[in-house]
């Protein structure tokens, strides 16, 4: 990784998992980072031991949750008044393939709500901060689910139909058709971002008990196939590393491990499926999460 001394890194979901070692990493290689989450208690561990194991790092706590917009504006508002640019947005929280649906504090599927919505809404929010950065990269961390994910316009928040694999690809499909989007509309714009998208390949975190519970299917896979054909959290955040701070990462670019059927591996370009380049819908999302948020983003 190239040195990032002086740069300020935001990566939500930091407490634990891809997150933490994505934060990790950024402050190992000298860059300032926010342990953003919505666990105060494991948020402030988390940052404690990212600086005993990055000491040169300035790295800090900050209260984000997701699935409450309010939580996002105050958080963004907290950034704005100490003023400091953001150089990198890592835009990692997610739940998978929670069992119920569930809703969040403004009335969104539970998975579309905290995985797209609330990212989409942070990184409006945090775009000024982000346009004071000379080099500015926001990364959002998606999965290969989101091949098998369709954006149902008419039913996205799955109250007449709940899924939980379905839910949970819909709005990992939202992560790749937003970063496309945003890149496209930072050049028609002059905003000067990176957008990218990557996927972790198969590693092994807690979003499996977090979601589909210890008892599930595939808690089970985890368990016999897992140690095998799965790489660990840090060999995880290896693209979303690989996005934030190479020279090679490209505008617009989809990253993910390079090994067979990209499971594991180094970080390596990923291949993107035609509903991921789907143009049409993808400013279509933009202009409904622009409504469901309320976060209305600059035409200048």
């Amino acid at each position: 990784m190239p040195p990032q001394t002086g740069r300020l890194a935001v990566v939500t979901g930091a407490t634990g998992g891809l997150g933490y070692e994505t934060a990790l990493g950024l402050a190992q290689g000298c860059a300032d980072v926010i342990v953003a989450g919505r666990n105060e208690a494991k948020g402030r561990g988390a940052a404690a031991k990212i600086r005993s194991l990055a000491p040169k790092s300035l790295v800090r706590f900050e209260k984000l949750d997701l699935a409450d917009l309010k939580s996002v504006s105050a958080f963004a508002a907290r950034l704005a008044a100490a003023g400091r640019p953001v150089d990198l947005l890592i835009n990692n929280a997610g739940v998978m393939a929670l069992p119920s649906r569930g809703v969040t504090a403004d009335g969104f599927e539970m998975q579309f709500g905290i995985n797209h919505l609330g990212h989409f809404a942070l990184t409006g929010h945090l775009l000024p901060l982000l346009r004071l950065s000379r080099a500015p990269r926001v990364v959002q961390v998606s999965s290969l689910a989101y091949r098998i994910g369709k954006i149902r316009f008419e039913d996205i928040h799955g109250e007449l139909s709940y899924g939980p694999w379905e839910s949970y690809a819909q709005s990992k499909l939202a992560g790749i058709l937003f970063a496309g989007e945003l890149q496209r509309r930072s050049d028609a714009q002059g905003w000067g971002l990176l957008s990218t998208a990557v996927h972790p390949g198969y590693a092994r975190t807690d979003l499996v008990s977090n979601g589909p519970g210890a008892r599930s299917a595939i808690a089970l896979l985890n368990r016999s196939l897992g140690r095998i054909v799965s790489q660990s959290a840090a060999d995880g955040a290896q693209p979303a590393l690989f996005a934030a701070s190479s020279p090679g990462a490209q505008p617009g670019g989809f990253y993910g491990p390079g090994g067979l059927f990209g499971i594991t591996g180094a970080p390596v370009a990923a291949f993107v499926s035609n509903r991921g380049r789907d143009l049409d819908a993808a400013h279509k999302l933009w202009q409904v999460s622009e409504q469901m948020t309320g976060v209305e983003w600059p035409v200048d």
